[in-house]
């Protein structure tokens, strides 16, 4: 039965896209009471039982309404008492400025058949989907409601949407209403709370810069950013430099030095490395024990998502993660690349990807490439592990030549068109020697390769795979005597900070924010004057600029006005304010199994909201058990307000909003949260001696760890100490307890040789259980 559709795209731009593809460039015009709001109108045929109808695109701005207490609640923040939001009604009305939009949404409605949803197909865009359906329902309630499902605004890809609707999912409305009203009422409490609590101290925590009260924001998901952050600064600071000792072996043959390395790589015992030096001297000829030769390959890399996006953009780019996401959002809207928000890293198989490559052709960078895969040379993209079932990877669905776009959107266009051509290339292919040998009852070995096909390499420059050393003929069995052995020097080295790539894989990880909102948690925390940045390894202490964001339309979404700040001067590390800081250990030092400054609230909340949207549970339960989990925290933390006051006071009040770096010749170093450290990433060091026993938590998915013991820092009597066996630990043994004390005391060679075998018995352990505990333990 032929009628009016009410099309509504979440955005001006994709409503204008979408009516020019099911018009074919033949619409009308119609404006709205709202300044930005267009509605086109045409006819469309959507086949099957809708048959030919007129049609009327149109769009919102992001989402229509707000969550908000009643006014009782928004005038004091002292009475009632900030805890009463927990239980406080939530209203929820269309924001004051998009009202015009919701009455053209109403009247279009009016004698309309059907409501066609256009948002976004992500959790976000099915809740103002809902928010659409509910202003509509209001004229008309017997619309038939659908939403268009769709990732792109391609022609093709627009006209199959069009033709196959599908239902609201109304699970995910639910979620996304429970987060946003937990958000309401947690980050109220806390955030009022926080505020009316410090500023009594005075200084900068009383008034802000422009004169009004100053106000400590509180947020589920920044907190838990600023903590990583502070986390990273004390590892930093906290770490003190350990040596260590190895053995380099070195071989001249036809002319080329091959370098065999320690298979123990090394060791933080000098004496002990010295003993085994001597063992190899004494020995004089090395053994060949393996010649392996195999062909190797360096992996093209995985389909592009969201949060991968924002890793290179920050690495390659020039550009941080908000700034990337708006880039990418622009070219969205003008339909050439992909949706840009997805956590898929894997096409789907009914994909044509050669029409994709045969549309890059004409570039004059990258077109010779495509050319290629469309003549034979195409492969099936690499499949990874994640699959949001709503987007594919980002890729390119037009050409776009570079004179059509500015200077950020054509580093951005290149590399995500880069990227899918390396995807869909095969991976590069090298051949892999290796040799090793036994000297001294020791083992060493050497690498090399020699790399034969680029492949995906000759089009993706952010990668690159180079040919080592071509080492010489070795048979297996075969006995020469080393040109050179030397025992080498080294020391640990301390982690750098938080870098935004880092901090968006910790976020990752440990669940915090969304891939669409991680850009946007941390540009809060910059804004807050939680944390600062600087280029990358500058040894200054001057905070970087400030960054710009997103322009605003979805909760949870917007950003920054574009433009606030500059950022893209190259990758830029984190450095916490000693405002941050005091928060951060303040909380932490509460003592309490569940710090606010800890992923795991938040992380939970993540998860509940997956289980709306699988249907194991519901939005009233999640909404229950959050409250229930941080009214616990709150009355807790409200107990122990002394221990966040004095932290605060340990900071001089003019230097409260300083980088951390500017204050730390007047502030004691205090270790944040001794049970929770990320795990490094920095090899065999000591990164932090705090405990003597380790238990690694979900090492695939947390890049946390929880300390066994008491967290206390191993004292320098620690090495002839036994600790307690935990299980599935091994005992220290008196061999590892003798070869240990050899580093404190000065014992002659010979005592050293004679002390030698019991040592070495238990050479297996000594790179960990001898010397270091904490890596002994894991």
């Amino acid at each position: 039965m032929p009628g009016k559709i009410l099309c509504v795209a979440e955005k001006p731009s994709i409503s204008k896209a979408v009516a020019g593809h099911l018009s074919g460039g033949e619409y009308q015009t119609q404006n709205t009471r709202s300044t930005y709001i267009k509605n086109y109108c045409f006819s469309f045929n959507f086949g099957g039982s809708w048959g030919n109808c007129d049609v009327v695109m149109t769009a919102v701005i992001g989402h229509l309404t707000q969550a908000h207490f009643d006014e009782e609640y928004e005038k004091s923040w002292n009475f009632p008492p900030p805890q009463s939001l927990f239980a406080a009604p939530v209203r929820v009305n269309v924001v004051k400025d998009k009202e015009d939009i919701s009455s053209n949404i109403q009247a279009q409605a009016r004698n309309a058949r059907a409501l066609f949803i256009w948002t976004d197909c992500d959790r976000e865009g099915e809740h103002i989907g809902s928010e659409v359906r509910t202003e509509a329902l209001k004229t008309n309630p017997n619309l038939d409601i659908k939403r268009a499902r769709f990732s792109n605004i391609e022609r093709a890809h627009v006209i199959h949407a069009a033709k196959n609707p599908i239902d609201l999912d109304d699970r995910q409305v639910n979620a996304v209403a429970a987060r946003i009203e937990l958000d309401l009422r947690i980050g109220y409490v806390f955030t009022r709370w926080l505020t009316t609590s410090l500023r009594p101290l005075g200084g900068p925590l009383a008034i802000a810069d422009d004169g009004k009260g100053r106000v400590i924001s509180y947020g589920s998901c920044q907190f838990p950013t600023l903590g990583f952050v502070v986390d990273r600064y004390f590892r930093v600071k906290n770490f003190v430099p350990e040596p260590f000792w190895g053995i380099k072996i070195t071989h001249r043959r036809d002319g080329i030095d091959v370098m065999f390395n320690w298979k123990r790589h090394h060791l933080f015992d000098r004496a002990v490395v010295i003993i085994l030096f001597e063992r190899c001297l004494s020995a004089k000829i090395a053994q060949v024990t393996k010649v392996q030769e195999k062909p190797t390959s360096k992996w093209k890399p995985l389909p592009l998502t969201t949060v991968e996006l924002q890793k290179m953009a920050s690495r390659f780019l020039r550009m941080n993660s908000q700034q990337a996401m708006s880039v990418a959002e622009t070219l969205y809207n003008k339909g050439f690349i992909s949706y840009p928000r997805t956590e898929t890293d894997r096409f789907d198989k009914g994909m044509n990807l050669g029409a994709l490559v045969d549309k890059q052709t004409q570039d004059n960078r990258w077109g010779a490439f495509a050319q290629n895969l469309v003549n034979g040379g195409f492969h099936q993209p690499r499949e990874g592990r994640h699959d949001d079932k709503a987007h594919p990877p980002i890729h390119p669905v037009a050409y776009c030549a570079p004179t059509a776009l500015n200077a950020e959107e054509g580093r951005v266009y290149e590399f995500i068109t880069r990227r899918f051509l390396a995807c869909c290339s095969e991976d590069a292919k090298g051949h892999a020697t290796d040799v090793e040998i036994e000297y001294g009852d020791e083992h060493f070995g050497a690498h090399g390769v020699v790399v034969l096909e680029r492949n995906y390499l000759d089009v993706y420059p952010y990668e690159n795979w180079k040919n080592s050393v071509t080492l010489p003929k070795f048979t297996v069995g075969e006995r020469f005597e080393p040109t050179e052995a030397m025992v080498t020097e080294g020391a640990t080295t301390a982690p750098g900070y938080l870098t935004e790539p880092d901090l968006i894989a910790l976020m990752d990880a440990n669940g915090i924010g969304t891939d669409a909102t991680m850009a946007e948690h941390i540009d809060k925390i910059q804004k807050r004057k939680y944390v600062f940045t600087r280029p990358k390894g500058a040894s200054g202490n001057a905070p970087a600029p400030g960054r710009g964001g997103r322009g605003g339309g979805r909760g949870g979404r917007g950003g920054a006005a574009a433009g606030e700040g500059a950022g893209g001067t190259g990758v830029q590390e984190f450095i916490p304010s000693t405002l941050g800081v005091a928060l951060v250990t303040g909380f932490d030092g509460m003592g309490f199994d569940t710090s606010l400054s800890k992923p795991f609230l938040r992380k939970e909340m993540e998860l509940r909201m997956k289980d709306i949207c699988e249907g194991r549970t519901t939005r009233a339960e999640m909404v229950r058990q959050n409250i229930t989990q941080y009214k616990q925290v709150f009355n807790q933390s409200s107990e122990r307000l002394d221990v966040l006051k004095s932290r605060m006071s340990e900071n001089s009040p003019l230097s409260v909003f300083l980088p951390a770096t500017d204050f730390n010749d007047r502030q004691p170093m205090v270790a944040s949260d001794a049970r929770h450290v990320d795990v490094p990433s920095c090899g065999i060091t000591r990164t932090a001696q705090i405990a003597s026993r380790v238990k690694v938590v979900e090492a695939t998915t947390c890049l946390l760890i929880h300390l066994d013991g008491d967290g206390d820092e191993c004292d320098d009597e620690w090495r002839s100490k036994k600790p307690k066996p935990i299980e599935g630990d091994k005992e220290i043994t008196w061999e590892m307890k003798a070869a240990s004390m050899v580093t404190r005391k000065a014992w002659d060679t010979t005592t050293l040789l004679e002390m030698g075998p019991q040592i070495l018995e238990a050479s297996p352990a000594i790179p960990t259980s001898m010397l270091d505990p904490v890596l002994w333990a894991k």
